[in-house]
């Protein structure tokens, strides 16, 4: 109790708390390395345990074969178990942050991490770091929960659980904070990147010091000064990137779709997907796995325009399919690798220019990388900070900003969303970002109604109503017919109009039958109703068939309500 306590109202014990959400996300990325790495050494007989899978220039074809289709195998398994026992998707930290204000299921955080390593493992074409942000962002939700945090307070503690676990997954802090910002929380404030930062920092030092100096940098020859012509062609490299990645986001949901018309059994769906990426595997272990191990260690590799450009649909093809049959994974690393090939095809293509003879292809290679991730992931600046540190190359930061803003406005202006928010619009939520929404859910007329105290019958003489409701004692009467059943909204104003004969009912001055709102309506519907209908306050009933009064809300109170939430949000938005 004491240190919840301290941890609601000192910032400086949120920070220490941030810090060492950091360390335990760290530890997260260690265990889920280790159980791949290890997974790949086991399964495909590599070498040596410290090399990775997409590094190999060779791997025997039976084992390339078999077992992704095994691992396939037992993931569909997984997944009819899944979806038999439990009705509901897994919850990630953008969908929590965005909807449930930071709450998520650490059990299910851990399922999700652990399938992550296992697809990663048998060779799906996944990358861990979906895994890594979701152990990490669980981890922190159910220390944040346990804490009893602020809604606010444990947003940021999710994005500092998943930045930190991006951060030390690729041994750079900046990029780690800037995703658990941009991707992870959504809006930017001092205190808000004050924590986040914190929590990168001890990220990326525990897994330095669990893994022997974490990641190494990208081995890549870059130029030591930009010249002028690159910028250009780091824009035009970062527009086609943002084309490609909207044809592999459309490829993965297309292929979903197919599945689910063609009504293929979800716990066949892996099997076949492990067999197109066992087949391609078997031509190249570079299309399996994430490629993280081969961007590492072959980026400076030249390869020839032909050879770049099949690698990159082959890998193309086995993430899709990989994702769209359910191996469990994202497309961050895949896209880096994938940016990288793209890269290198562009470059081979530029360097025939009579002017841009100066650049070598790893250049190129790094823009492409960059831009394609964040065209399907989002980010530009975490891609941008990500480049750099992995790079330690300050003198392309604006060519690969240049790119990276090209794609993202690219994919902006003919797609709309990133990978995870498209997801999230097939299943019809409207999330277009991890900015609280969830608040405008959870601000529903149910709690904002009052009972009514004002009700009388459609049959009541309008001498009988003048009687019981004279003016002054309310503003409006809620009417019933026969069946109690709720008719509309009378107005004391308009019975006591002195044309009203006294020995009429009060039925043809009844307003609004078709005009209420539902308890579960949320605050924006219920302001769209009031200005289609035209009126200051609306009945509340439990549905359309039924009809029974539960309550009415005015227009001025929901407005006000609506009004207050708006300026909670600006004042955790600035810091105030």
């Amino acid at each position: 109790m004491h240190v919840r306590a301290l941890v609601r109202t000192d910032e400086i014990w949120l920070a220490m708390l941030a810090a060492v959400v950091g360390v335990l996300s760290g530890f997260c990325v260690y265990l889920m390395d280790f159980l791949s790495h290890h997974f790949h050494f086991w399964f495909f007989a590599l070498p040596n345990l410290d090399e990775g899978l997409s590094q190999q220039t060779h791997i025997d074809p039976l084992r390339a074969i078999f077992v992704p289709i095994l691992g396939g195998a037992v993931l569909g398994s997984v997944a009819w178990l899944l979806g038999r026992y439990r009705m509901t998707n897994f919850v990630d930290p953008v969908e929590a942050n965005a909807l449930y204000g930071g709450k998520m299921s650490l059990r299910d955080s851990i399922i999700v991490a652990m399938q992550t390593s296992f697809s990663n493992g048998v060779g799906g074409s996944v990358g861990q770091e979906a895994g890594y942000a979701q152990f990490g962002g669980g981890l922190a939700s159910w220390v944040g929960q346990h804490l009893r945090l602020r809604r606010n307070d444990l947003r940021v503690l999710v994005g500092c659980g998943a930045g930190a676990a991006i951060g030390g997954a690729f041994n750079a802090p900046l990029c780690g904070a800037f995703y658990g910002i941009e991707l992870v929380i959504g809006t930017y404030s001092l205190p808000t990147l004050t924590m986040v930062v914190i929590s990168s920092l001890s990220g990326t030092l525990a897994v330095e010091l669990l893994m022997n100096g974490g990641v190494r940098p990208l081995n890549v020859v870059l130029p030591t000064h930009t010249p002028g012509y690159a910028y250009p062609l780091a824009v035009l490299l970062g527009i086609i990137a943002g084309f490609v990645g909207i044809a592999i986001m459309r490829a993965v949901t297309s292929l979903e779709a197919v599945f689910r018309r063609t009504g293929v059994p979800i716990w066949l769906r892996p099997i076949i997907g492990g067999v197109v990426v066992g087949l391609l595997g078997s031509i190249t272990p570079k299309v399996m796995a994430s490629g993280n191990s081969s961007l590492h260690t072959q980026l400076a590799v030249v390869y020839p325009f032909m050879l770049a450009v099949a690698l990159l649909v082959m890998k193309s093809t086995a993430s899709a399919f990989s994702i769209a049959t359910g191996f469990r994974g994202g497309l961050f690393f895949a896209a880096l690798f994938m940016g990288s090939l793209l890269g290198r095809a562009y470059g081979d293509v530029a360097v025939m220019l009579p002017f841009a003879h100066g650049v070598p292809i790893g250049f190129y290679a790094v823009v492409g990388m960059a831009a394609l991730a964040t065209s399907i992931v989002s980010g530009t600046m975490t891609m941008t900070f990500l480049t750099l540190e992995s790079t330690n190359n300050f003198s392309i930061t604006i060519a690969v900003l240049m790119a990276a803003i090209a794609a993202s406005l690219t994919v902006r202006r003919f797609f709309g969303y990133s990978f995870t928010t498209w997801r999230f619009h097939l299943r019809g939520e409207t999330i277009r970002s991890a900015v609280d929404i969830g608040w405008i859910h959870n601000l529903t007329v149910g709690r904002m109604m009052r009972r009514n105290q004002y009700i009388t019958q459609e049959t009541t003489a309008i001498a009988d109503f003048k009687t019981e409701f004279p003016l002054g004692r309310t503003q409006y009467v809620v009417v019933l017919d026969e069946n109690q059943h709720y008719a509309g909204l009378a107005y004391p104003s308009e019975v006591h109009a002195p044309d009203a004969a006294a020995e009429d009912s009060i039925q043809h001055l009844v307003r609004h039958r078709d005009d209420f709102l539902v308890p579960q309506a949320t605050v924006k519907e219920a302001i769209r109703a009031f200005e289609k209908a035209e009126c200051d306050v609306l009945a509340v009933i439990d549905g359309e068939e039924t009809r029974q009064v539960l309550g009415v809300l005015t227009e001025q109170y929901a407005l006000r309500r609506y009004s207050e939430e708006l300026d909670q949000r600006r004042r955790e938005l600035s810091g105030e």
